[in-house]
């Protein structure tokens, strides 16, 4: 965990709630999951009941985490470089609700017997479950995944039993992911009744994702819906045809919503999306080499021309941008102090 939260977290009297592990350099699989427990339970101070892990004669343990708990819920980013074992949730941790973000390589589930059901999750696909019964983890080295434990009671029938196994770029997951980052990077910073409040909206849009619809007339929403349409613009920034529309039209919601949403974030979205693209021009004018003019990038952040383009950037910046690059070419030149 960073110091500061910590530092935080004590000052107010309560253990923090954010979590870093690293066991990325454990001699052993087994020993890696040992120092795991160890660090998250020193660091939580939570009675979070962590499964026991079989590692096998082939296992290993070796991952780095960034993680939160929020009462009944943990949210942890997972960055794996060797697991392969199956968790003995019979004996620990309890019956569970999982779902598993994969953002790179893959995570296979698979019954130790080899008659259940084999599902491999690769990139850009998510997969929810019930934890119980344990199945075989075969996760590819390099893997990157959210992942959140959740209390089954919450979700009701939702699944039917059944695995759900399906597209991480949709509207409700995109909701989903942009909520979750935001309570793991803010958790010991909210109230009681904050964490609370971010807590019960995780698990709405859980359901919203099994359900493949969310209520976006729910105010604690909002900013989850506006994270996740700067997420999405800063992926499309170059796209002509980026606009408030287009963002509302990849989350499912109105042009309306999408716009009342914004009210939490203190700009408007395409007040945003001018931001963000004139900070990607001022990067190029500083690059070192290959700076391109100003007509050429007008033209590829999408400002009607040079001049609209330079009163925009003079008004972010206060300066110009030939004022910027003369600058930092008279850096350059300067020799160093000795």
């Amino acid at each position: 965990m960073e110091e500061d939260s910590v530092e935080k977290a004590q000052t107010a009297g309560r253990q923090p709630r954010t979590f870093t592990l690293d066991v990325t350099r454990a001699p052993t699989g087994r020993d890696g999951f040992d120092a795991f427990r160890h660090s998250f339970e020193a660091q939580t101070g939570e009675p979070w009941p962590l499964p026991s892990l079989d590692l096998g004669k082939r296992g290993g343990f070796r991952i780095r985490v960034r993680g939160a708990v929020a009462h009944d819920t943990l949210i942890s980013d997972v960055h794996s470089e060797h697991f392969l074992g199956q968790p003995t949730v019979a004996r620990e941790s309890g019956d569970r609700f999982e779902l598993h973000m994969v953002r790179r390589g893959s995570w296979r589930f698979s019954s130790p017997s080899g008659r259940g059901d084999d599902v491999t999750v690769s990139a850009g696909t998510f997969i929810a479950r019930r934890n119980n019964p344990p199945l075989l983890f075969d996760v590819r080295p390099g893997t990157e995944a959210t992942v959140l434990l959740l209390p089954p009671d919450v979700l009701g029938r939702a699944t039917g039993g059944r695995p759900v196994v399906g597209p991480a770029d949709s509207g409700e997951m995109r909701l989903l992911t942009a909520h979750a980052a935001m309570v793991r990077e803010t958790a010991d910073d909210l109230s009681l009744v904050g964490l609370r409040g971010a807590r019960d909206a995780l698990i709405e849009l859980v359901r919203a994702v099994l359900r493949r619809e969310f209520d976006d007339t729910e105010p604690r929403l909002a900013r989850a819906l506006a994270r996740a349409a700067m997420d999405l613009a800063d992926e499309h920034l170059t796209d002509p045809e980026l606009s408030p529309a287009t963002l509302a039209r990849h989350l499912n919601v109105s042009v309306r919503t999408l716009h009342r949403a914004f009210t939490t974030a203190e700009e408007s979205v395409s007040a945003y999306v001018r931001r963000r693209r004139l900070e990607r021009a001022r990067q190029e004018l500083l690059a070192p080499l290959g700076r391109p003019t100003v007509s050429e990038l007008a033209a590829r952040w999408h400002f009607s021309d040079s001049s609209h383009f330079i009163r925009a950037f003079k008004k972010q910046y206060g300066q110009t941008p030939a004022n910027l690059t003369a600058a930092s070419e008279e850096r350059t030149r300067r020799p160093p102090v000795t």
